[in-house]
Parts: structure tokens; C-alpha cells; sequence
């Protein structure tokens, strides 16, 4: 795995040269020594140059396994593209702060008196700031190389070169013939034939295809156009300076012509990788799960790469690489998320893809730790909001309930102690407070351990299908001992009307809504059950002719121990808790609960269930 440069207490950042010399793991070793010395941590710089494409697979192969070898030993791969070698090398260390450059040479002779100087004297002049250390190569390994660069830079041409070529000389060949009918003057065509020379550098590859058209241009323009024509003879002695400067100036224009070819192949690389890299980022940023994150890796990488890349579940022993797959671990900060598998279909990796690839991983492992702690911090929210859920649940229940505990407490002391002071009708009262305030007590107990088991997930809802008639006539059966002073009627729906549910919360729905209409109405008051179809639901109401709830209010009165100045959300000691269980449980049977006004006073509570239709088959 990469890592960043840091910058070490003694302030020593090593930097060593990578290379496809067989002698550079040498190099590298130094230099990893070197950094293990000072404790500092140590950068692999490849500088890929014009010449890089047409590297022959061998040096390629030794290219990759030179970098592999950098990262087993620490140091972090950093790949640049330029054609001057010692220029970027200075550039980068005078951004990186590298007070510790590690190069090979060879061992060979001193350069003569006009030659241009070596890549480690210029690396010297350039960065005189930074200690240079020069590790010898071997003059095998320098034969090698050179051999190497003189293979690449004459490439044989290719079928396509072989088509191209002569087919533009024949091009030019044919409009200098047209040109002289015309009169055109020998300059015209001389332009001529280098301009087809420009055209055979940008549409072939290589310098040999530009020079063979150098040289053929030179031939054709003597054999067609030079007096005497058809022959390579001429009758001036100075055609022979034209045809020095005409060669010469195609050769020149070839050559530019391939190198700003194969800048601009670079530049649309460096471009795409760019591109590939920040894409990754923003899509990145935008995943919400693990998985789309590793997808989103995995797709990008098989973009960049034009690769095979998979990824493999979380394991602790990581697969080995093998000359078809190599293998990278995402983790950061401890963490392991998985390992990316990425097929080499025969082609290794060159360095600037290593450098990319490990790049995406850590933005990939970044990505991942951020959506842990995102996770990790949304469950310590839960967790501090469920705890503080309970601690108001118990702090509520216990200032709540000591007024009804010391009714009981109170009344069942009476009667111990002056039962038989008593007249009938005061211990007929007496009993009748103790049963309210003990009925009363085991509601909040209940609607508490309801709202408490659905806040943790644990009710699981059994649901059947049931006639809502039925359920309404269970529900009147449990409310309220007072009901007898209050007026309850039913307005049933004109057809049977079935919905699925948990019969035994829908009951305690409503109980809740009808005691509370009870509590927070005059005795005497009208409370109306009513159900009919509606949209596909089965809609549900129950409503008061009571003072209603102001509006200011009604936003709230599902809100979890929400009682209001009145007191209006769940009875005379309310909690709370009623309407707020209420809406839990239909909102868990996919319905909805909701307050309005009942015309031309008091509230109507409406809630909805789903409804099934049974057929009857006789």
C-alpha cells in the first residue's frame, strides 16, 4: 500500500530513482537502508518519458517487478511524465522537501569534453539543496539498457506503417507532377513532399516509417522533377545541397512530428487518468453503502485499467500474486474492507498504473472508513437517544405515578383503620377510587412497556384479517368505568368492511383514543366511533363534541410525552404516551393517524388500515 510522505522529526525525506535496470532493486535496498537509518520516510519516483511506450516487454516486466519490490520495501510509488529526466526529479523534490536523492550510474568511462553531461551531474547542478548518493551499476546492466534504447527507438514498422507510407509518397509524387504542369516552381514541390513527410509521422509509429519517407522524398523529387528527369542524375552541382537541406529538413520535421505525436498521446493518458480519478472521487462521495462503494472501485478501476477487477470478501489471509492476478488490500486506520483482485491478462502493470491504482485504494479505504463512522456515530445517537428515551420514561412514571399510589396507599389505610366508621356509600367510594386509580396505573404500565417494546424493535405484529365491528365492540369493553357517563355511539360502514391486522394493539389504539376523549371531555359529552372505506383503506374515527385543541397545539399531540398546557395529550396525569403509541402502531400496519377538527366543536382522531376483500365460493 502507498502512503504519504511525512515529514520525520530530523526533517529527512528519501527519494530513489526507479528504473527497468536490472541493477535498481540494488538501488532501491540502498535506499530503504538508508531511510530505516534516519527513521524517514522514503519515496519510489519514476519519471515516465516519450520513450516509455516503446518499451520492449522485457523491460517492462523488470519495470513492474522493480516497483513491486519498492513497495515491499515502504516506499511510497509516485509516477510523473516528462521528457527532461532531471528537471522533474528536481521539480518534485523541491515540492516534496527530499533531502536525500539515491541514483544508480554506471561504472563506465568519463564522458568526453563536448558530450552532453550525465543524468547524475545535471541531477547534482539542479539540486544542490539535497544530498545526491550514487550507487555504481554494473557495465552489464549499462550494455543492457543501451541496447534496450536503441530497439526502442528504431521499432519495425507495422502493416499499416508499410500501407501508409508509400501510398503518400505516391500522393505527393502525384501533385508535384500537377504542380509542374501548372509551372509551379521546384520550392512548391520540395514543400510538397515535406508536408507529406509531417503527414507520414502522424498517421504511423516509430521514426523509421519518417525516415524511409525522407530519404524516398529526396529520390523522387531527383527521379521526377531534376533535370535530366527519370534518372538520378542531375546537371547541377548545387541539387546537392538541395537535397542535403531536403533531407535534412524532413528528418527534422519527422521527428517533431513524432514527438509531438507522442506528447499528445501522453497528455489524452495523463488526461484520462485525471478524468478516471476525479469521476471517482465525486462518485465516491456520493455512496451511501459499503457495497456501492466497492462497485463504484471495481468499475473505475476496470475503466483505468482495461482490466478485470473483482473484489473479494473481507479475509485475513490475503491471496499471493501470481504472474495472471495481483492482489491489494483495502484498509485503513486498522481496518480491512476487503481485497481488490485485479487480472493482468498477460500484461503487468506498468508503473504510472501501479501509482494510480493505489491512489483509487486509498481513496476507496477512505470512502469505506467514512461510511463506518458515519455508521458508528449514528448508532451512538441511537443509542443515547434510546437511553435518553428511557430515562425520561422512568423519571416521567415515577413523578407520575405517586399520585395514584398514594390514593390506593391512602384509601386502602382508611379502610384498615376506620372500616367500621364507614357508612356503605363512603366505602363504596373508597373502593371505587382505588379500582380507577389502580386502572389507571395499568394502562400506563401498558401503553410504557408497549411503546417501549416498539421503540426497540421487538413487537412483531401478528396479523390476521378482521372485522372492524369486532374490534370497536372488544375496545368498548375495556375503556373507561366512567363511559357511563358519557354518551358512545357507533356509526358502522353500510358494508362489512375487513382489514388486516393486529387485532390485540388495534384494540389498544382504541382504548386510547376513546379514554382520552372521555378524560378530556364534560361529562354528558357525545363520542362517536365511525368506519368506513376510503381510498382503499379502511378509515377510522373517533370523535368528541368536547372544547377541542387549539391549533398551536396540534402538531404535537403525537409527540412522545408531549401533555400540553392542559394537559391535553393523554389524560388528567397524562404522560404522554398514549397518542404517541397510537401512531407507532398504525404507522407499523402502514396506516396513518391524524388530528382535525369535529364541527361544530371538539376534535376528530381518524386513523387508516389496509383492507382486503374475501370472496365467497359456495
Amino acid at each position: 500500500m502507498n502512503r504519504e510522505p511525512e515529514k520525520t522529526a530530523q526533517g529527512e525525506h528519501i527519494l530513489v530513482c526507479l528504473s527497468s535496470s536490472p541493477s535498481n532493486p540494488k538501488v532501491i535496498e540502498e535506499a530503504a537502508r538508508l531511510a530505516a537509518s534516519f527513521h524517514a520516510p522514503l519515496t519510489a519516483l519514476y519519471v515516465q518519458t516519450s520513450s516509455s511506450g516503446s518499451m520492449s516487454e522485457e523491460d517492462r516486466l523488470r519495470l513492474q517487478e522493480n516497483t513491486q519490490f519498492a513497495e515491499d520495501a515502504g516506499a511510497s510509488v509516485v509516477t510523473i511524465a516528462g521528457d527532461d529526466v532531471p528537471q522533474q526529479i528536481a521539480e518534485y523534490s523541491r515540492l516534496s522537501d527530499i533531502t536525500k536523492i539515491v541514483i544508480g550510474r554506471s561504472g563506465g568511462k568519463q564522458r568526453r569534453l563536448f558530450a552532453k553531461p550525465s543524468l547524475t551531474e545535471e541531477l547534482i547542478q539542479a539540486v544542490p539543496d539535497a544530498d545526491v548518493c550514487i550507487i555504481p551499476d554494473s557495465a552489464a546492466a549499462l550494455k543492457d539498457r543501451r541496447r534496450a534504447l536503441r530497439l526502442a527507438d528504431w521499432i519495425l514498422p507495422s502493416k499499416r506503417d508499410l500501407l501508409i507510407t508509400p501510398l503518400l509518397l505516391l500522393a505527393a509524387t502525384g501533385i508535384g507532377l500537377l504542380f509542374t504542369r501548372f509551372g509551379f516552381s521546384e520550392a512548391n514541390i520540395i514543400t510538397v513532399y515535406i508536408l507529406g513527410v509531417l503527414v507520414t509521422a502522424r498517421l504511423t509509429h516509430g521514426l523509421l516509417a519518417s525516415a524511409v519517407s525522407s530519404l524516398a522524398s529526396v529520390f523522387l523529387f531527383n527521379f521526377f522533377f531534376i533535370e535530366p528527369r527519370f534518372s538520378f542524375h542531375t546537371y547541377e552541382a548545387e541539387y546537392a545541397v538541395t537535397f542535403a537541406v531536403m533531407l535534412a529538413a524532413s528528418l527534422i520535421t519527422g521527428t517533431l512530428a513524432n514527438r509531438l505525436k507522442e506528447n499528445a498521446r501522453r497528455s489524452d493518458i495523463a488526461a484520462f487518468r485525471e478524468k478516471v480519478l476525479f469521476d471517482t472521487n465525486q462518485l465516491l462521495q456520493k455512496a451511501a453503502s459499503p457495497e456501492e462503494v466497492l462497485r463504484i472501485t471495481a468499475g473505475q478501476l476496470t475503466t483505468l485499467l482495461d482490466r478485470p477487477v473483482s473484489i473479494l470478501p473481507e479475509t485475513e489471509d490475503v491471496p499471493t500474486d501470481t504472474a495472471e492476478s495481483i492482489y491489494r488490500t483495502i484498509s485503513l486506520n486498522g481496518h480491512s474492507y476487503g481485497t481488490l483482485c485485479i487480472s493482468l491478462s498477460g500484461r503487468p502493470l506498468e508503473a504510472f498504473e501501479s501509482g494510480v491504482l493505489q491512489s483509487i485504494i486509498g481513496e476507496c479505504a477512505l470512502a469505506l472508513d467514512s461510511l463506518r463512522n458515519a455508521a458508528e456515530r449514528e448508532r451512538a445517537a441511537l443509542m443515547a437517544q434510546d437511553e435518553q428515551l428511557r430515562a425520561d420514561l422512568l423519571r416521567t412514571i415515577s413523578h407520575d405515578i405517586r399520585t395514584p399510589l398514594t390514593s390506593i396507599s391512602g384509601n386502602a389505610s382508611n379502610l384498615l383503620s376506620h372500616y367500621d366508621q364507614l357508612d356503605e356509600q363512603a366505602r363504596t367510594q373508597i373502593f371505587t377510587d382505588m379500582v380507577d386509580d389502580s386502572q389507571w396505573l395499568i394502562e400506563l404500565v401498558e401503553n410504557a412497556l408497549s411503546i417501549s417494546r416498539i421503540g426497540d424493535g421487538r413487537t412483531r405484529l401478528h396479523l390476521s384479517l378482521e372485522l372492524i365491528s369486532d374490534v370497536v365492540t372488544e375496545a368498548l369493553a375495556h375503556i373507561s368505568r366512567r363511559k357511563s357517563h358519557y354518551s358512545v355511539l357507533c356509526e358502522p360502514s353500510d358494508e362489512l368492511l375487513l382489514a388486516r391486522m393486529d387485532p390485540k394493539l388495534i384494540t389498544q389504539v382504541l382504548i386510547n383514543l376513546i379514554n382520552n376523549a372521555i378524560d378530556h371531555t364534560q361529562e354528558g359529552a357525545e363520542i362517536r366511533l365511525a368506519w368506513e372505506k376510503r381510498d382503499g383503506m379502511a378509515a377510522i374515527s373517533v370523535c368528541d363534541n368536547g372544547p377541542g385543541i387549539p391549533d398551536a397545539e396540534k402538531p404535537h399531540v403525537f409527540e412522545m410525552f408531549y401533555t400540553g398546557p392542559g394537559q391535553v395529550a393523554d389524560g388528567k396525569r397524562g404522560l404522554g404516551l398514549g397518542l404517541a403509541l397510537c401512531r407507532s402502531i398504525v404507522e407499523a400496519h402502514g396506516g396513518t393517524i391524524s388530528l382535525t377538527d369535529n364541527v361544530p366543536s371538539g376534535c376528530r382522531f381518524t386513523f387508516t388500515l389496509p383492507t382486503e376483500e374475501v370472496t365467497l365460493h359456495e
